[in-house]
């Protein structure tokens, strides 16, 4: 495995097996888990060459938020991207110009809502450093978790409007045995909280319950959730039922639509989401 942190390099090596060799990429931001692993995995089984990045992007967090405080474990995540088989980690020092960047990308509409909505100008820094990622790269396919609905669906709309030759997989999100997204940000819960957390999901599921029994109401259906979360003493940031493709919201769930939750557990922003697909459409394994 290569650890390689400049582009120029990383350039130079991939250069003469572009032709040959088919690229997955999965960015990452460290402080790696079990769900950064299954995507490598994925990568593994769909590609000759896989490429993990490591690089905590100061563009998409706050000026509120965690970007001092958000843990750095090189060492042990390189020991785990060995594990997995990657070939090669870009670790980079600095993507971005001493002096700023001049141009950058800007996300209409897609970010007006869920956590764009809360965070504004996250996934304007999610989308400019992505996209200097893949240029950089290069690859055939990049692998994201479905834990980010909202960012694997905005990095899908870049991709077709950029029109990247990318393929852009999402997978399933990767749980805990009690049904808590796996999340860099856990780390954060202290043992009363972390018992509190995975209520998150078991209101999702009870939700989608209630739509396989007959409630096809948005609006029912988030009622009934929110009553759950306030029983669990939770205030959610946010919790609504939109579009799969879209992220429209929905009044009535006709077409594939995910629940998507944000709840702040102690200092830890958590988030899920599960699909509502309609009869017709395959269940997916969450």
């Amino acid at each position: 495995m290569n650890v390689i942190e400049t582009t120029a390099e990383l350039r130079r090596i991939l250069a003469p097996v572009r032709s040959q060799q088919h690229i997955a990429f999965v960015p990452t931001m460290g402080c790696l888990h079990e769900g950064h692993l299954s995507l490598m995995r994925k990568a593994r089984r769909l590609a000759d060459i896989v490429i993990v990045s490591i690089y905590v992007n100061p563009m998409q967090f706050g000026p509120n938020e965690d970007f001092d405080a958000y843990p750095r474990t090189f060492e042990a995540d390189a020991a785990l991207c060995e594990k997995e088989g990657v070939d090669i980690i870009f670790h980079p020092h600095n993507l971005y110009p001493a002096d700023g960047l001049r141009i950058s990308l800007k996300v209409d509409e897609l970010d007006n809502c869920l956590c764009g909505a809360a965070r504004p100008g996250h996934f304007d820094g999610v989308v400019t450093v992505v996209n200097m990622l893949f240029n950089i790269v290069q690859p055939d396919i990049a692998i994201f978790g479905e834990k980010d609905w909202q960012q694997l669906s905005i990095i899908r709309c870049m991709g077709d409007d950029l029109q990247m030759n990318i393929e852009i997989i999402g997978e399933p999100t990767y749980r805990e045995a009690d049904g808590l997204a796996m999340s860099s940000r856990n780390r954060y819960l202290s043992p009363d909280e972390r018992n509190l957390a995975p209520r998150l999901h078991e209101v999702l599921q009870y939700m989608r319950d209630a739509f396989e029994q007959g409630e096809s109401s948005a609006a029912a259906l988030i009622r009934q959730g929110r009553a759950k979360l306030a029983d669990a003493a939770i205030e959610p940031e946010y919790l609504e039922i939109r579009d799969a493709n879209s992220l429209q919201s929905v009044t009535t769930i006709e077409t594939p639509c995910r629940i998507l939750i944000a709840a702040k557990i102690g200092s830890a922003r958590l988030i899920d989401n599960i699909p509502l697909d309609l009869p017709e459409h395959a269940m997916e394994t969450v």
